[in-house]
């Protein structure tokens, strides 16, 4: 059994991996009470379900558009009178996702590799998502589907990060918290990790991730350190 390569560059999903998408429940709580939580997963899903559906048709559209869409049907669906002033402040809301709680310091243990994001986001929604959570330096690419205009999980998309990072496919490790995601990079090459918080079980589409974790910071026991 040949040894794999070690990792050189460690490419990280943005949407459910680094930063919560659920953190908006709080603000939709306070536009819509009790209805938060509920507000917050079909918008998700339905953002989720329109990139696909771009994609199988060809028609691609910018991330910050499809995400509006997609809150504009999560509304109708849950009969929410939602004005445009409110329909503003959930979009913004986008721009200042909270982290994960282990994020920044699993960065920092693993910042000997080369670290990017590889997202559906557009650049300016990623810019500056990644400068209100501080963590501009912790990168040294933030990678948009908008240079493909298709979305995960197409290998149109994946195809980017050895050409971005200059590292061969067999030395990145791809990390998401999306089933989906983890499929597609491990269709196209990429050695994946899933970030599986819930204990969820795998999908059911004949692939598996390299390995699976719980949280971000327990990828440094696969990822070693040439310095110690």
């Amino acid at each position: 059994m040949s040894r794999k390569p070690p990792i050189k560059a460690l490419v990280f999903d943005a949407y459910g991996t680094l930063f919560d998408v659920h953190s908006v429940i709080a603000l939709c709580d306070e536009l819509f009470p009790g209805q938060g939580a509920q507000l917050s997963q079909t918008w998700r899903a339905k953002q989720l379900e329109y990139t696909w559906l771009k994609s199988l048709m060809g028609r691609y559209q910018d991330f910050g558009k499809v995400t509006e869409a997609a809150l504009k049907f999560a509304c109708k669906s849950l009969k929410l009178d939602c004005p445009p002033e409110s329909r503003k402040r959930l979009m913004q809301a986008y721009l200042h996702l909270e982290t994960y709680p282990e994020v920044k310091e699993a960065l920092a243990a693993l910042s000997h590799c080369k670290l990017a994001i590889l997202s559906n986001g557009s650049p300016g929604m990623l810019k500056a998502l990644v400068r209100n959570n501080g963590l501009t330096k912790a990168f040294d690419k933030v990678i948009s589907v908008d240079e493909v205009k298709i979305y995960k999980p197409s290998p149109k998309v994946y195809a980017l990060t050895p050409k971005k990072l200059k590292v061969k496919k067999s030395e990145i490790g791809f990390v998401s918290s999306n089933f989906w995601d983890i499929c597609g990079a491990s269709s196209f090459g990429l050695r994946t990790f899933w970030i599986n918080r819930a204990g969820n079980p795998a999908d059911e589409l004949g692939s598996k991730p390299y390995t699976a974790v719980s949280r971000l910071s327990d990828l440094t026991q696969f990822v070693s350190n040439p310095a110690k």
